[in-house]
């Protein structure tokens, strides 16, 4: 089924609406899940600082006017043994005046709300992010207490590698449930389109001439009304097909009648009389009457060209010899030579009617525009799967301008009485309707060479 490039399918736009949600869906909740995952290992974090924080400080304890710090070495190390997971610490007494631990751990923004509640806070060591908590506490005496301040810093980066880790595993059963959600979606449309591209289809391989109703019975509803709608316009088609044709018919039968009765009437009275005056006058009556005749036939042809084509079974070879015989007598009596050459038998499906015509109004052309002395040759050969019915003179030929107005209805390239202008175009309209198209071209060293491609 074609369509217009600039816009989308029915089931692209289908798949776009359903799948893009769900792809914006999927990305949203990764983020969402990331942002979750951060914020309880945040909390994790916080309330290991807060322990440890509160721990280290009661390992402080006032000596007299002093400190003493328990604080063994084996434990700073194995504090500090992990770069990727690294606890720093910091004493200082009074707050910001270096005591113990990591002088480089970043102070907090502003002092905890009261003694003994912990401060939580964030900050950097050494380029890597760190989540920080403060103490403040009290000793000496009561009538002159000093404060003492206790910080203690854990780096974030195992926890955001294990918040990716577990958004990552999340994510990934997730997705492949989506690939198949986005299958099971696609063949549902598939399988919901289905009767439109069935409904396509019929449409598209039908002839011209194929009006009769469309008939699908398993369609849902909505494709019903489709095609009733489709097959109510075939019905008024073909009621209106029928009614040019029944025009066509009268028509034929109203304008042929009185011309011929007009051009025996006129002949007549050209052997009854001896008036050269007169004479001449009947002489340009009858040639505008055998024109107007010759005018009226063309239109016809080419109306019934417009409207009707049959595909019946043709020997197009066959019917070019019987042509190309019919036409012998009025060849000789203009001296030209007209003969046929090519494929003994070319079958195709055609109307053998409207073939006849073709050639017959190629002939009568050729016939009329070349002088006395030239030849005519009908051919028809094979070109691959289609079929070729070509026409070929040595006349005077065409110019290269004339020959981009040779099918145009009613233009001519001589003033020479007798043609109208159509017979080229209904010679086209004919190989249009055989499922091919007309082309002319130049023969050298003079001539013209007009090309019919049927399928």
């Amino acid at each position: 089924m074609s369509s217009t490039p600039s816009r989308l399918s029915l089931r692209r736009q289908l798949l776009l609406w359903l799948l893009l949600p769900q792809l914006v869906l999927w990305a949203g909740g990764g983020l969402l899940t990331y942002r979750i995952a951060l914020s309880y290992a945040e909390k994790g974090i916080d309330q290991s600082l807060t322990q440890a924080v509160r721990a280290l400080s009661r390992q402080v304890k006032p000596i007299g006017s002093g400190l003493l710090i328990d604080f063994p070495r084996a434990a700073q190390d194995v504090l500090e043994q992990d770069p990727d997971d690294r606890v720093s610490y910091t004493v200082s007494s009074p707050p910001g005046q270096f005591l113990l631990g990591n002088q480089r751990l970043p102070p907090p923004p502003h002092a905890p709300a009261a003694f003994g509640e912990t401060l939580l806070y964030g900050g950097e060591l050494d380029g890597q992010p760190l989540r920080l908590v403060a103490l403040d506490v009290q000793y000496g005496d009561a009538d002159a207490p000093q404060t003492l301040r206790v910080q203690v810093g854990k780096g974030t980066a195992v926890q955001q590698r294990i918040a990716r880790e577990l958004v990552a595993d999340l994510l990934a059963p997730l997705l492949a449930l989506g690939v198949v959600l986005s299958l099971l979606v696609y063949g549902g449309i598939r399988r919901g389109l289905a009767p439109l591209t069935r409904l396509a289809d019929q449409l598209e391989n039908r002839s011209i001439n194929a009006l009769q109703p469309i008939g699908m019975t398993q369609a849902p509803s909505e494709v019903h009304a489709l095609v009733q709608a489709v097959n109510g316009l075939l019905g008024e088609v073909e009621r209106s097909v029928h009614q040019e044709k029944r025009f066509i018919n009268d028509a034929a039968h109203q304008l042929r009648t009185p011309l011929a009765g007009l051009i025996s009437q006129v002949e007549l009275a050209q052997r009854e009389t001896a008036d050269p005056v007169l004479g001449t006058r009947l002489k340009k009556v009858l040639t505008g009457a055998e024109r107007s005749a010759h005018l009226v036939h063309q239109l016809l042809t080419l109306a019934r060209t417009e409207t009707t084509a049959r595909r019946d079974p043709i020997d197009l070879a066959a019917l070019g010899r019987e042509v190309s015989r019919e036409w012998t007598p009025k060849a000789v009596a203009a001296g030209i030579d007209l003969g046929y050459e090519g494929a003994e038998h070319r079958e195709l499906q055609g109307d053998a009617l409207q073939l006849r015509e073709a050639m017959a109004n190629l002939i009568d052309n050729a016939l009329r525009y070349t002088p006395r002395g030239s030849t005519v040759t009908l051919r028809v050969e094979a070109a691959g799967a289609q079929t070729q019915l070509v026409v070929e003179d040595n006349g005077p030929g065409l110019s290269e301008d004339d020959l981009s107005h040779v099918f145009q209805r009613f233009w001519r390239a001589s003033e020479q009485p007798g043609g109208c202008g159509l017979g080229l175009a209904i010679v086209r309209e004919i190989a249009r309707r055989h499922s091919g198209d007309a082309t002319v071209e130049r023969v050298q060293p003079h001539g013209l060479r007009v090309v019919l491609t049927l399928g």
